[in-house]
């Protein structure tokens, strides 16, 4: 029998049956765990959910690796390289790559009646997978692309069709400034909104072929390929291990060495959410040290008759630090009560909103981790476990004799 817990226990289930001035501390204690652990839940949600959602979007225009011609070229004009490449399309049969597809890219200037915008008409073929799109279509639908005939369809972004005035079923032409100029007619099949304004603001799906047509390419040249792998965190070993599949004449990168600004950023994110995790912590600790000290000076003549009695000064400190593990208990219990309780309706009703031009995206985005929420849980317990084992050091110094006679 563990006596240390039995005394616990009775101590324990005396306290919550009495009043005495000791509760509203207590009390105070088990709120301060439930809104720290609440707060850090609810912090984790929101940052891994915005992160989240800012990388998928980034890598739903652009695939998480692309290869394209070995070159200096910096700008939205892709160099022709060739589709007849040992590792297309059986690539996707290597461990961890899920689908690879071809695009070629070409600046543009958009002009109406009214209006007058530059914009990068992204060519993609019948390989393309559209699930990014579909899930980001606002009005109209997404086109099919034929092997030989040029597709006249083309999808535009929201921004782009407020700003020239544009819907579904719309005809407009596009400018391409080359020697000589030539200028293209589109049909608008369908408009998306990803909420990424520095994206949307910018591209239009087209059928490739018309960029070959323009450059006067071949149907076997092509800009590039786009690559998408099963796992975002093998993202560097893949980039590497298809760096060494493709010839000296092309460059594979991937979408944080071509997005190095986005991806920073997210990162920075994960300082907000430490600092928070350490915030509240501390404030978590300090209350369950002054509940622990307030526990101990109630019971200091109880100490002395344990002593007394034979007990060690171990087993009378594990009478009261089982007493703190069940107020951190009851304390997280309410917490993941309250913050999945919280997350759950943001998930599923979207309550709260942001503004798009500031966070890209409308709602607060939540992403619930199963083994983040286990393993916040269980280092808040051995935190405040840890730390309440120092103040629990001040049973040592009281001797029996004074402690019965303590008022």
């Amino acid at each position: 029998m563990n006596t240390s817990l039995f005394i616990a226990k009775r101590l324990f289930t005396a306290k919550e049956n009495n009043n005495n001035y000791t509760r509203p501390i207590i009390r105070i204690a088990i709120l301060a765990i439930a809104l720290s652990m609440t707060v850090m839940l609810l912090s984790i949600a929101i940052v891994t959910g915005f992160k989240q959602q800012i990388r998928d979007k980034v890598i739903g225009f652009g695939s998480h690796i692309q290869i394209t011609a070995y070159t200096d070229n910096q700008s939205y004009e892709t160099e022709p390289i060739s589709i007849l490449q040992d590792f297309y399309p059986d690539i996707t049969n290597d461990e961890g790559i899920k689908h690879i597809q071809v695009y070629a890219t070409k600046a543009g200037i958009v002009k109406t009646k009214d209006e007058i915008l530059g914009v990068v008409l992204k060519g993609i073929s019948d390989d393309y997978d559209w699930k990014f799109f579909k899930e980001n279509l606002v009005s109209g639908d997404i086109f099919n692309i034929d092997d030989s005939l040029i597709s006249e369809q083309i999808l535009i972004s929201e921004s782009i069709s407020k700003t020239l005035r544009l819907n579904v079923d719309d005809n407009f032409v596009i400018y391409f400034v080359q020697n000589p100029p030539m200028v293209r007619k589109f049909t608008i099949s369908g408009i998306y909104s990803t909420e990424l304004e520095e994206f949307d603001k910018l591209y239009i799906l087209g059928d490739i072929k018309h960029i070959q047509k323009l450059n006067n390419w071949d149907k076997t040249e092509i800009g590039g390929f786009e690559i998408t792998i099963n796992n975002f965190e093998d993202l560097d070993k893949q980039t590497e291990i298809i760096y060494k599949k493709i010839g000296y004449d092309l460059f594979a990168q991937n979408i944080k060495e071509k997005n190095p600004q986005i991806f920073d950023w997210l990162n920075l994110q994960n300082l907000n959410v430490n600092v928070i995790i350490i915030l509240m912590l501390i404030v978590g600790g300090i209350n369950m040290i002054t509940a622990l000290l307030i526990l101990i000076l109630e019971q200091t003549k109880l100490i002395g008759i344990l002593k007394a009695l034979g007990a060690t000064n171990w087993s009378v400190r594990k009478v009261f630090l089982y007493n703190a593990l069940y107020l951190i208990g009851k304390g997280l219990f309410w917490g993941n009560l309250i913050g999945l309780g919280i997350a759950f309706l943001q998930k599923y009703f979207k309550l709260l909103s942001l503004d798009e031009s500031t966070y890209y995206m409308s709602k607060v985005p939540i992403n619930l981790d199963f083994f983040s929420i286990i393993s916040l849980n269980f280092g808040t317990l051995v935190v405040c476990y840890l730390i309440l084992i120092i103040p629990s050091i001040i049973i040592t110094k009281i001797t029996p004799i004074k402690a019965i006679k303590f008022e």
